[in-house]
């Protein structure tokens, strides 16, 4: 039986995933038209959704998103904002017309229990990570399948995430995490060159895409110049992983961060930064569950006890190969590394 998703709880003002999913097969059928396409699914569900990304970075076969998701609002919305919400999406299955249809018929039934229980509906899609990525994924799933005519599933199984926490180091850590796999894949060697990332994106005068890295930095939301967000997390990218050549610049003497030199690292009892984890695949970012202090993750083990073993007596383990306090929820079988 396959664990239930960990979400953050309720009264929480706001819960942060890393989430990832993988075209079935791991096909490579993402191409330039089709990033686009998806980038631009994902700002209209964004908004639709009532969730910030923070970053992300769309590749050939699987895509990454971090993205925050607030406590969703007591109070119900009007039949107006719901309209007007539903109103910015593109091609959904159930567009503003057919919403305003529905409304105009319960009105003139006098039925105002069947409208609240559709007007509520609707609301329970918003301020959900598990609804924004299912309506983003099968929107563009409908759009794909379209444009190559073919049928069927496009992504492979569920997604995943990993609940992190929102403070100190791991947010930061997390969004150039995602930001690095270009560079990891051997596509571009600095990930400003590479267009269908969060970093790309802001580096081009995205002002969406700029507070979205300044929220993951902990900044002032409009604190990419003048609050040195921008500065800061390109230290972040670059730190300990830049190439560097000889006195004569021909002969390269250190290519930077790999998953070889980290694991003779660990053979000799040593530990990574978080500035040189984030280089790494390093498979608690998509495989820890929940990643962050040890309060943090205690914090999610309590909450959802009932998803663990008897045996279980505490959440956190230990990232040993951090030198940052990082904490993930599960303790992986496999190497960490590769």
């Amino acid at each position: 039986m396959r664990m239930r998703r960990l979400k953050i709880h309720p009264d929480r003002p706001i819960g942060f995933y890393h989430c990832l999913s993988r075209v079935v097969d791991r096909r490579f059928v993402l191409g330039d038209s089709e990033k686009a396409k998806f980038v631009e699914f994902m700002r209209e569900y964004e908004a639709f959704c009532g969730v910030d990304v923070l970053s992300y970075c769309i590749l050939s076969n699987h895509f990454h998103i971090l993205v925050a998701v607030p406590k969703r609002p007591s109070e119900l919305p009007s039949e107006d904002e719901l309209l007007r919400r539903l109103d910015s999406v593109s091609g959904a299955t159930l567009t503003a017309s057919k919403a305003r249809q529905m409304f105009d018929m319960f009105r003139k039934a006098k039925d105002d229990k069947a409208a609240e229980e559709f007007r509520r509906s609707i609301w329970n899609r918003l301020y959900d990570v598990s609804e924004f990525m299912k309506l983003l994924k099968q929107r563009y799933t409908q759009w794909h399948n379209r444009r190559h005519q073919r049928i069927g599933t496009l992504w492979e199984e569920r997604f995943k995430s990993v609940l992190v926490e929102g403070a100190g180091q791991v947010l930061a850590t997390m969004a150039a995490y995602i930001d690095l796999n270009p560079v990891r894949a051997g596509l571009v060697k600095d990930p400003k060159d590479y267009r269908w990332c969060g970093y790309a994106e802001a580096l081009g005068g995205s002002r969406r895409a700029q507070r979205g890295l300044c929220k993951a930095q902990g900044k002032p939301v409009d604190g990419w110049k003048t609050a040195g967000a921008a500065a800061a997390y390109r230290c972040l990218l670059h730190a300990e992983g830049r190439e560097i050549k000889d006195a004569q610049n021909e002969k390269v003497v250190s290519r930077g961060i790999s998953a070889e030199s980290a694991r003779t690292v660990l053979a000799e009892k040593g530990k990574l930064s978080p500035a040189e984890l984030v280089h790494l695949r390093v498979r608690y970012f998509t495989d820890g569950l929940a990643l962050g202090s040890k309060e943090f993750v205690e914090g999610i083990f309590t909450a959802q006890r009932d998803q663990f073993g008897p045996k279980r007596k505490q959440g956190p383990r230990r990232m040993t190969e951090s030198d940052a306090p990082f904490y993930t929820l599960r303790q992986l079988r496999v190497k960490p590394l590769g």
